[in-house]
């Protein structure tokens, strides 16, 4: 199995995206630990991993909070003995809010999407040197090379903030053995929290910008950051996968 006695956090894991890769990292052989505000959502995927034979718990984290992520990070080492890969899965969409001009959104969008990534790799480092080394593979998005329509700017400035911080953390820890690398899906089903990218008019008008002409699906994205969070990626560190169906290419 591609994590065998690995341990994983990962955040935004009750649903989505976060919850394939729960999943996933659960059937490769690492323990999980499900990191998300979703608590019924948390406790169930946590509770169908181990009904399948695999090992993982549910902890409440709000990633724009500190004390969330020194107890997350605190909860998985007293789990699981020790902490190998954090995967900062947790975002909110850049449709939110109908308003894209909106100060208050600027804020949250900084302040889940860039200051969350920020915050959990600031507090998993530690553990993950104490472990000898790790993984951490952080979600951006296409949006962190581009500009969209009806995107909110707070949106893309988010995720190039994590492309760019992923790039630097990758420097400062490669003498630890912490790898640290980000992914980039393209056109996904629509988040939890998204509205104007939930319109099926924008959607069939984006995805006629996409050379494979469908979206992606959630496990194409999940099988990605597995391959980053693995051995197999022993070598590589500070770069972007992109998981778009050619988006960016064009």
């Amino acid at each position: 199995m591609r994590l065998s006695g690995k341990v994983a956090l990962i955040t935004g894991g009750a649903s989505g995206m976060g919850r394939s890769e729960a999943t996933i990292f659960a059937r490769e052989g690492a323990r999980v630990v499900v990191g998300d505000v979703l608590e019924a959502d948390g406790h169930e995927v946590a509770e169908k991993i181990a009904a399948a034979g695999g090992q993982a718990r549910f902890v409440r984290l709000d990633v724009t909070s500190e004390t969330d992520w020194q107890a997350a990070v605190n909860t998985t080492v007293a789990s699981f003995g020790k902490l190998d890969v954090l995967v900062n899965n947790a975002g909110i969409s850049g449709t939110f809010d109908p308003d894209t001009t909106s100060t208050a959104a600027w804020d949250t969008l900084m302040n889940v999407n860039a200051k969350g990534v920020f915050l959990g790799m600031k507090h998993a480092v530690p553990a993950l040197q104490r472990a000898g080394g790790g993984a951490i593979v952080n979600i951006s998005s296409i949006s962190g090379f581009v500009g969209q329509d009806r995107i909110h700017m707070g949106y893309n400035a988010s995720k190039g903030a994590v492309r760019v911080m992923t790039k630097s953390a990758a420097v400062q820890y490669a003498k630890d053995g912490i790898r640290v690398n980000s992914v980039h899906p393209g056109v996904m089903p629509p988040m939890r929290t998204a509205k104007a990218s939930a319109d099926p008019a924008w959607r069939e008008k984006t995805l006629r910008a996409v050379p494979m002409k469908r979206e992606g699906r959630v496990e194409e994205v999940a099988y990605a950051v597995l391959f980053l969070a693995s051995d197999e990626a022993s070598y590589i560190t500070g770069t972007e996968l992109v998981v778009d169906g050619g988006y960016l290419a064009v």
